[in-house]
């Protein structure tokens, strides 16, 4: 601490004549001439000075110095909090790096932004609508977002492959399964530990059938005990429906509305092993895009599902977008 001195000669140096207690020095010998009242009153405030000062810095050395009015404490908490998101942050990348490596890709995926705190509003699809489609779940093959993402949605349950799993859960892709349960039950334990990994099961239906040939009654069955089997399974009732084969009329959305979905995503891009289906005429990605897959093996397709995730991610990543989890903005 720095001691301001003022520019008077008969103020008291550190070291000099009249010094407080344990300030050392060599001593000056004592004024020849007389000492004025005057003289003996500076002398007395700066004694005093020099005392309050030595005891401020001594108690600094040890306790915390209070800011002047106006000033805030440097708060070290939140700089350290922002070392650890940073510190968290590098480590992802890494990780996913390696995971990107280890799975065949050449490039990580890019990560997806934080959830919209405002969800985008979601209407049925202009030409998808029902003859009276007022109250019923809206269809849709997009969500409205200015951001750069896609959604990976995968339908039915026929392949239950492990690696699948891994891959996914190491390489951090979010996706949404919509489920049949003529499929499923041949391994309800497989879905399950999809389910604890975070991923969404929805409803696919029972047994897969082409709806608007049935009627309303055999519809609600269809989606009705899809509803039960998933909230008895794993826990909780789904609020989102695919029509098999993305068919659909006013009764089967009728029958949906009546057993708790709230909307009905359809898809715009369908991604194989070997090739991707467009629904668009310009056959490109769009923000906001629902992309369509299945659960199948080389029983169907010419590879694997981790085959299929590789061309998915590699065109997705190459075009700048991230996969996001479309329960985050519904």
């Amino acid at each position: 601490m720095r001691l301001v001195r003022q520019n008077d000669s008969n103020d008291v140096k550190e070291g000099s004549w009249g010094a407080p207690p344990g300030v050392r020095g060599t001593a000056r010998p004592a004024p020849t001439r007389p000492r004025t009242e005057n003289h003996r009153s500076r002398t007395a405030i700066t004694l005093l000075t020099v005392t309050v000062l030595a005891a401020g810095c001594a108690e600094a050395t040890s306790t915390t110095v209070k800011p002047a009015a106006g000033q805030q404490l440097l708060k070290a908490p939140p700089a350290r909090a922002m070392d650890t998101y940073a510190t968290k942050l590098r480590q992802e990348q890494r990780a996913r790096a390696a995971a990107a490596k280890k799975w065949g890709l050449a490039k990580p995926p890019l990560p997806a932004p934080p959830a919209p705190k405002q969800k985008p509003h979601i209407s049925t699809r202009k030409g998808f609508e029902v003859d009276d489609h007022e109250g019923l779940p809206p269809v849709f093959t997009t969500i409205p977002t200015k951001d750069k993402v896609v959604f990976l949605t995968i339908d039915d349950g026929a392949e239950k492959d492990p690696a699948f799993l891994r891959m996914m859960s190491e390489l951090k892709i979010p996706y949404t399964a919509f489920l049949s349960d003529y499929l499923v039950k041949e391994d309800y334990g497989y879905f399950k530990k999809m389910q604890d990994k975070g991923v969404v099961l929805n409803n696919h239906t029972l047994n897969h059938r082409y709806m608007p040939n049935l009627s309303y009654e055999r519809q609600k069955q269809e989606i009705c005990g899809m509803q039960d089997v998933i909230g008895k399974r794993y826990g909780k009732r789904p609020a989102l429906f695919r029509p098999p084969f993305g068919s659909y009329n006013e009764d089967t959305l009728r029958a949906a509305g009546a057993c708790g979905i709230k909307a009905a995503p359809l898809w715009n891009e369908e991604v194989f092993v070997d090739r991707w289906d467009y629904r668009e005429l310009d056959r490109d990605l769009h923000p906001g895009d629902i992309v369509l897959s299945h659960f199948r093996g080389k029983e169907h397709w010419k590879g694997t599902m981790p085959d299929m995730v590789r061309r998915f991610l590699k065109l997705v990543t190459d075009k700048g977008y991230a996969v996001a989890r479309i329960e985050d903005y519904l």
